[in-house]
């Protein structure tokens, strides 16, 4: 075996034999929780994540420089590098940068239409133009990611206004939680809209990093 003294060493000063095979994933916060249960379901133990902050959301135009942040602190630890995002609002400026950068991204608009399956969401996305979305996070997450940053708990008129053009809320499960489908149905009549449960389990989310 070689010995450390004669192993070509990163930036970092880990040897490169120490990296080999280990895959950074770069991460929504809005999905630590799925991907580290994948990870455990899986025992991907060669899968390593770090998150960015999940209310990225709600500001999509910092997504691309925070990404490219991150790939610059840790690329020279990993042999690959996975960005688990879709566009996410950024009009293609995440694309474009992880194209620039060297590395792989989720396909797909956004969470939704992986967890849905892209393939799926496309097909049906013209007739569901007046669909709002939650996930099983944004169903954790309603009021931090949706009803305060809109300003509905202080001004719940605000909502007609806001909601205006949707009909139906459909809640895309991940998990078969009773709980979490009561309070997804408790969204929906807070926004007055009608309701819909899909379990779609974690879609295009799994079979990206089974590739992986």
């Amino acid at each position: 075996m070689q010995g450390l003294n004669d192993t070509k060493l990163t930036e970092t000063g880990l040897p490169l034999t120490e990296k080999s095979g280990k895959v950074l994933l770069i991460a929504c916060g809005a999905l630590a929780r799925e991907i580290l249960d994948l990870k455990a379901a899986n025992g991907w133990a060669h899968l390593d994540l770090t998150c960015l902050p999940a209310k990225y959301h709600l500001y999509p135009e910092k997504i691309t420089q925070a990404v490219r942040e991150a790939v610059t602190k840790h690329r020279a630890a990993y042999a690959s590098i996975f960005v688990v995002y879709a566009d996410c609002g950024t009009g293609g400026l995440l694309e474009a940068a992880c194209e620039e950068l060297g590395v792989e991204m989720v396909a797909g608009p956004h969470c939704y239409s992986f967890f849905e399956g892209s393939d799926r969401f496309a097909k049906q996305a013209e007739t569901e133009i007046t669909t709002f979305y939650l996930t099983d996070f944004l169903v954790r997450q309603f009021d931090a990611f949706i009803v305060k940053p809109m300003g509905l708990d202080r001004h719940p008129e605000l909502r007609d206004m806001y909601f205006a053009n949707y009909e139906k809320l459909v809640y895309q499960a991940q998990t078969d939680d009773a709980a979490l489908t009561e309070k997804a149905r408790h969204c929906a009549d807070f926004l007055g809209l009608e309701f819909e449960r899909r379990l779609t389990g974690y879609g295009d989310l799994a079979t990206s990093l089974a590739r992986l």
